[in-house]
């Protein structure tokens, strides 16, 4: 193998693939990247056999052939360099990947590209096209209320759903629940329900690039496995197994008190909370008070640290309904805020111990539901 590229090109593309590099492995070759030549174009790929990520970059090709090189020395050392022509080359009688770009040489130890797991491919089979906007804003929106811990590896995922035009993105850890919905550009002939592993599609929301106008979702018959693709990337995951649960009951009805505000003041209320709160679980107590005939209703966040103090914020708010008080993770409320697009937001509360639902005030296409904490006095 011979080629060269452009260092930044060979940077940005390892920066992308490095990300599936399993950390820890039996298999000392997932600790590496394939670099190989594909029809005039440079591949490079890494996986940790759950998740995938494959992309092509331009180089000239002098002679096919193909490696694997340990990622975090092969990532480290490309960084160093200036951004000129990189020149690679296979020596296959020493094992090792010589690089040269400018004054910097050197020789990387290699495994041979046999030894790497082969990648699914999207292949040729039909895919379900997805607008790039809408889907970065609903992986942010969603695979945020994932769960982090294998306790229940079911809930560690995001159910992707589809059917006819509309495409449902929900995922839940057992304290919160956000569902997101959007319309697809062409119906689906038949409906989809399938459980993505939400860190495939934290990194899927980071590889998507602002040129992309479409992604393609496909789903290989019987192979247990999403593939992604993008115009010069491609991000690959094994399907979780199981059954999702049914959120629909967890989901209020109705409400007895709206609170409507501005998102941005109220995601401030809660960050200035957590500061005290991050001490106490979390826990932050709001109070909502109705307007009185010229007087606004407002919004109180107040939390409490033994060790450090307490703090309020008021927020100006238009109340619906009558004065409620109710603690929440105020964590979980600035996570939801901060993905929340619209200049106003609604808090849809029913009683101190029923869940809360955030709204953005003109977007019905999305709602996240907190669990309440005990109110503490």
């Amino acid at each position: 193998m011979k080629v060269s590229c452009l260092q930044e090109n060979l940077a940005r593309g390892l920066s992308m693939v490095s990300r599936a590099v399993a950390a820890r492995s039996v298999l000392p070759v997932l600790g590496n990247v394939l670099v190989a030549t594909d029809e005039g174009r440079l591949k490079l790929a890494a996986t940790n056999l759950e998740m995938g990520i494959t992309c092509w970059i331009g180089a000239k090709v002098e002679q096919a052939g193909s490696t694997t090189v340990p990622a975090r020395t092969f990532v480290d050392f490309v960084n160093a360099l200036p951004n000129e022509q990189v020149g690679m080359q296979l020596d296959t009688r020493r094992m090792s990947l010589k690089l040269h770009c400018a004054r910097f040489t050197s020789e990387i130890k290699c495994m041979d590209a046999q030894e790497f797991p082969v990648l699914p491919s999207a292949g040729v089979g039909e895919g379900i096209a997805l607008n790039v906007d809408d889907l970065r804003e609903m992986i942010a929106q969603v695979a945020l209320a994932a769960a982090t811990d294998d306790t229940r590896p079911i809930l560690t995922g995001v159910l992707v759903k589809v059917e006819g035009e509309t495409l449902t993105m929900a995922a839940a850890d057992g304290f919160r629940l956000s569902v997101r919905t959007t319309k697809l550009s062409a119906a689906v002939k038949d409906p989809i329900k399938v459980i993505v592993p939400a860190r495939a599609l934290n990194e899927l929301g980071r590889l998507i690039g602002d040129g992309d106008e479409l992604v393609w979702m496909f789903l290989p018959a019987g192979r247990g496995q999403v593939i992604f693709r993008m115009k010069d990337t491609e991000l690959s995951s094994s399907l979780i197994e199981g059954t999702f649960p049914d959120f629909s009951p967890i989901i209020p009805k109705s409400c007895s008190t709206r609170t409507v505000m501005t998102t941005a003041q109220f995601l401030k209320a809660c960050r200035a909370a957590d500061i005290f709160a991050r001490q106490a679980s979390h826990s932050a107590r709001l109070k909502v008070t109705p307007g009185a005939d010229s007087t606004p209703g407002n919004l109180q966040v107040m939390a409490t640290a033994a060790e450090t103090g307490e703090g309020e914020t008021v927020v100006e708010a238009s109340v619906e309904g009558q004065a409620i008080e109710i603690a929440f993770n105020v964590k979980y409320l600035v996570d939801v805020l901060s993905v929340v697009k619209t200049p106003n937001v609604a808090l849809e509360t029913t009683g101190p111990a029923s869940p809360g639902v955030i709204k953005p005030v003109g977007q019905d296409d999305f709602l996240h539901v907190i669990m309440p904490m005990h109110l503490g006095r």
